[in-house]
């Protein structure tokens, strides 16, 4: 587990350390651009996207953070805006997920996807716990990040925490180094994203089946929640006791 304490995060969130990124120093020459990925080829018919699974399956604490109302937002944004506004999004959750030893997966749009692998199997409980601190110093760092994006004349942005538990394939393919993963967490994670009230944290069933006992959380169901499925699938709440 990534020994950390809730109030050094917080602390460090309020710093304008948190909100630089060395990845802004990099030139456009750097910078791949489209039209040269775009550029034809005698096989241009022929992806060059493939994908290959390992033969192993283990179970991760698998999660999700969503903007809300990004659509909308967007639109009334220049590009030089909008470009800015999701970069303190994207690079904020970054930071914090990296805190407490977790990975992005990858992003998509407005959506970033991540896991824990210290919660591998389940085997370490401090890897579970470390999953729903993060999802709580996310929910927690809405108010400063907020403060951030006013002083660059910028709106304040809501968004979703959703995590849940269970077996995933992993999978690389050939424009990536990183690894991605299928499998139920994956899809249940994002599907009771929804079930959370803005800047709230919320686990699936299978996670909290796990969890339920570590004395630091309190979790409540969240009601009338449907995400599509004939069986409801239960949805908790949690917040620091």
């Amino acid at each position: 587990m990534v020994h950390v304490d809730r109030n050094e995060i917080i602390q460090f969130v309020k710093t304008r350390e948190f909100f630089e990124y060395p990845y802004q120093r990099y030139q456009k020459s750097e910078v791949v651009s489209i039209e040269s990925q775009n550029s034809v080829t005698p096989y241009s018919n022929v992806s060059d996207y493939l994908v290959a699974f390992s033969n192993q399956n283990h179970s991760f604490c698998v999660a999700c953070v969503d903007m809300v109302n990004s659509t909308k937002i967007s639109a009334s944004l220049s590009p030089h805006k909008l470009s800015k506004y999701y970069e303190v999004f994207l690079n904020s959750m970054s930071k914090i997920i990296g805190m407490y030893g977790g990975r992005v997966i990858k992003n998509v749009g407005d959506c970033l996807l991540f896991y824990f692998p210290a919660s591998k199997d389940s085997e370490n409980i401090d890897g579970l716990i470390s999953c729903l601190d993060c999802g709580l110093a996310m929910a927690e760092a809405q108010k400063i990040i907020c403060q951030d994006l006013k002083e660059e004349n910028l709106p304040c942005l809501d968004y979703r925490i959703s995590a849940d538990y269970g077996s995933v394939l992993i999978m690389s393919t050939t424009d990536s180094e990183h690894i991605d993963m299928i499998g139920p967490p994956v899809n249940m994670c994002t599907k009771i994203n929804r079930c959370a009230h803005r800047n709230e944290f919320v686990i699936g069933s299978d996670l909290h089946l796990i969890t339920k006992k570590i004395q630091k959380f309190q979790f409540n169901q969240a009601m009338g929640c449907d995400i599509g499925f004939a069986q409801s699938y239960p949805t908790y709440i949690v917040e620091h006791r």
